[in-house]
């Protein structure tokens, strides 16, 4: 049992940790007081070396994949695909700001397939940007298309469990393969995402303009080489762009293929992952005369660090009591029917990630899953409704999750102001009905195919 005086310096560390990151003092990155906090609780003996060892074991794969996955965006970075993406997507939109909000939408859902929910922030955040001030805009006619994107782009973490690091840590705790995830979760989480889009679309319907005109402009593949003009109206440039782009995609299509087909057989995920990243880092340094050392100042390692401290100490708060008390009233129920376990944890997983950000929120539930004595397709299912809970349910606030707190840092510096308020009064109509449909859709399709 552990002293009274652990228990009360793990709690007050773990809100005084939440609310330093909530409030951001002097732009503080939120790695700053996660480590600082883990440390504490570290020192407070409610989190031994043997757990470190333990949470580094669960950690280090995700963290590994998802770096590899940021590396790739970087390289797609660095030859031009911010810019060369904006371009098409202008022209596609074919001076029709709803077909451009569509498109919008599409590029957010594909680029976290293709990446991870905060590699998507981190691609799409910027293109859109740069879109939106080539259109001349005004403020309030941006945030339509910039935080429908953000919510989309992480909400899309939802349908695989590669494309969030929270998701695949909870997988490696749970022994849940990607195959059977995405089997699982894919269909009811996509139904939730068209969903989701339609209703942002209802409430941005009035502020999103009908007739957009655009302008050429000039953008840079690599600061270390010459400006190459991408115009809109210069068809060999940009067909020259893309046909690069089409083989860099379907290049990084084959490797998420690939991560799956590595899990499917027991290969590690993470050693695919990185053999993907290093090939195209290979290639770029070949057509580029990049070196491939830029990389490590670009990867934002701060989101591993954050990621870590913040396991430790939700672990610190596991071994104190939090998940037997949650196991000791969640589990009548959880054990009363397979919808009503689904519809209780998902709805906990979400409250508990808007309050304390879903990384420790969807650790708590997940320990206290692996605790209920739970039989193997019961605790999969209600798994994957804390993951709804956890990628969509997190949206109400922007603190919920890491990638609208990176969405939001990313606007400041670009001097795009989208309040809280702003935010929250749209999250609130369309994430709570979104939140209930996807739970529901995930009963239903169990119910038809994997129940038998």
């Amino acid at each position: 049992m552990y002293h009274q005086l652990t228990v009360v310096i793990t709690i007050f560390t773990f809100i005084l940790t939440m609310v330093m990151i909530f409030i951001r003092p002097k732009n503080m990155n939120e790695a700053i007081p996660a480590s600082i906090g883990a440390l504490l609780v570290f020192l407070s003996g409610s989190v031994s070396i043997g757990d470190l060892l333990d949470i580094s074991s669960k950690v280090t794969g995700a963290a590994i994949t998802i770096i590899a996955t940021i590396v790739m965006a970087i390289v797609l970075e660095s030859i031009g695909f911010f810019s060369w993406t904006a371009a098409l997507m202008l022209k596609l939109s074919k001076g029709s700001g709803y077909r451009l909000y569509w498109n919008t939408l599409l590029l957010c859902f594909l680029m976290t397939l293709f990446f991870n929910n905060d590699g998507s922030i981190l691609i799409t955040t910027p293109i859109l940007i740069l879109i939106l001030n080539n259109l001349k805009l005004k403020n309030s006619q941006k945030i339509p298309y910039l935080l429908s994107g953000a919510l989309i782009a992480t909400a899309s973490s939802a349908p695989i469990g590669v494309s969030n690091i929270v998701n695949l840590i909870a997988l490696k705790i749970i022994g849940m393969d990607l195959y059977l995830q995405t089997e699982m979760m894919f269909v009811p989480s996509v139904l939730g995402l068209l969903f989701l889009s339609y209703l942002l679309f209802l409430v941005f319907k009035n502020q999103i303009p009908p007739v957009i005109r655009f302008h050429s402009y000039t953008i840079p593949l690599h600061k270390n080489r010459p400006y190459h003009p991408l115009q809109l109206n210069d068809e060999n440039a940009f067909e020259k762009q893309k046909k690069l782009m089409i083989k860099m995609l379907v290049f990084v299509f084959l490797v998420r293929i690939s991560l799956f087909v590595a899990s499917f057989f027991g290969i590690s995920v993470s050693l695919v992952a990185v053999c993907g990243s290093m090939l195209l880092l290979i290639w770029r340094w070949i057509y580029l005369k990049v070196n491939p050392k830029d990389v490590l100042k670009k990867i934002p390692w701060h989101i591993l660090i954050f990621a870590f401290s913040m396991y430790v100490i939700i672990f610190g708060l596991h071994n104190i009591g939090l998940t037997a008390y949650l196991i000791e009233n969640l589990k009548p129920f959880v054990n009363d029917s397979l919808f009503h376990a689904s519809l209780t944890m998902g709805v906990i997983t979400s409250l508990l990630s808007n309050l304390f950000n879903n990384h420790p929120a969807l650790m708590v539930s997940t320990l206290a899953l692996t605790d209920m004595g739970l039989n193997p397709f019961l605790m999969k299912t209600v798994y994957l409704a804390n993951i709804i809970g956890s990628d969509i349910g997190s949206l109400i606030l922007p603190i919920g999750t890491l990638a609208t707190l990176i969405w939001m840092y990313i606007l400041k510096k670009n001097k795009i102001k989208i309040t809280w308020f702003q935010y929250i009064k749209v999250t609130l109509i369309v994430i709570p009905p979104t939140l209930l449909f996807t739970l529901i859709g995930l009963y239903l399709w169990l119910l038809l195919f994997f129940i038998k």
